[in-house]
């Protein structure tokens, strides 16, 4: 049942436009501007903590189909599951827009210190965004609240990217950040009240996580041309957990590590 809602998560993002892979897999340029629409194919297979703050992983695959626009910069910038942009506005080297996107919760069958303390609903995410770019970086700034499940939360992150070519059909993104999260996040994700403090089977004690900085966070994409119509997609990253999220003892590790691999064929409808 949980692989069931975790892979229906993702779906959801992706038949969205949305895939954890960079901006460049999610439209291959600026359709406004020349006219041309396709559509991309394939298929992903992601590596990720079973829960934020697990030292456990599990390996979700799924095919997807999504949208694919022209031959410049894209005005679809993907930067996570929970974080796919549209780009609406741009002036000089701003740029702001609508981002949405999905959150996983998660069961409390997937660690033994989650076990009696029930389980958490994940959950539509709707938000928006602005960056600027100077010049091969691009300070950024994006909110997240979840707007669908039992628990609604926001989170903000702040961080910048550098994108650049490194060889022929190969371009790599690179991005470090930090992420806050409110009061209500914290909660519902490393909090642990005096009623679950009672049903833990693990006999956890209580502990109020409080609003503040959660993660700093640092990774990269690749975007690998195989072909003119075949392209390679890698994703790596790594988040610390940090202040008032690192201390739960709902936490394994402090460590989190995310990695995915993607293919994609791309269909030109013109």
């Amino acid at each position: 049942m949980r692989v069931g809602r975790l892979i229906a998560g993702l779906a959801s993002v992706v038949l969205a436009g949305g895939f954890p892979f960079g901006s460049a897999i999610a439209g291959d340029g600026d359709a406004w501007s020349n006219g041309r629409f396709g559509a991309s194919v394939g298929g992903l297979a992601i590596v990720m903590p079973k829960y934020e703050g697990s030292s456990d992983y599990r390996v979700v695959g799924t095919p997807f189909i999504l949208p694919s626009f022209g031959t410049g910069e894209s005005w679809v910038d993907v930067q996570g599951a929970d974080d796919v942009r549209l780009r609406l506005f741009r002036y000089g080297g701003f740029e702001a827009g609508p981002l949405a996107g999905w959150r996983f919760g998660r069961d409390q069958e997937d660690g033994p210190l989650l076990a009696g303390l029930g389980d958490v609903d994940g959950g539509l995410v709707l938000g928006g965004y602005m960056a600027y770019r100077l010049g091969m970086l691009k300070p950024f700034l994006s909110y997240h609240h979840q707007v669908t499940g039992d628990e609604t939360s926001s989170v903000l992150r702040m961080g910048s990217e550098a994108k650049f070519d490194v060889a022929r059909g190969v371009e790599i993104t690179a991005t470090a950040g930090a992420s806050y999260a409110d009061d209500n996040y914290m909660r519902t994700y490393f909090t642990v009240t005096p009623e679950q403090s009672l049903t833990s089977i693990a006999g956890l004690a209580t502990y109020d996580a409080d609003a503040g900085f959660k993660d700093v966070f640092v990774g990269g994409t690749a975007k690998i041309a195989l072909s003119e119509l075949w392209t390679l997609h890698l994703s790596a990253k790594y988040a610390r957990l940090i202040g008032d999220a690192a201390d739960s003892p709902l936490v394994e590790s402090e460590n989190q590590w995310t990695a995915g691999i993607g293919i994609t064929y791309r269909l030109d409808l013109r």
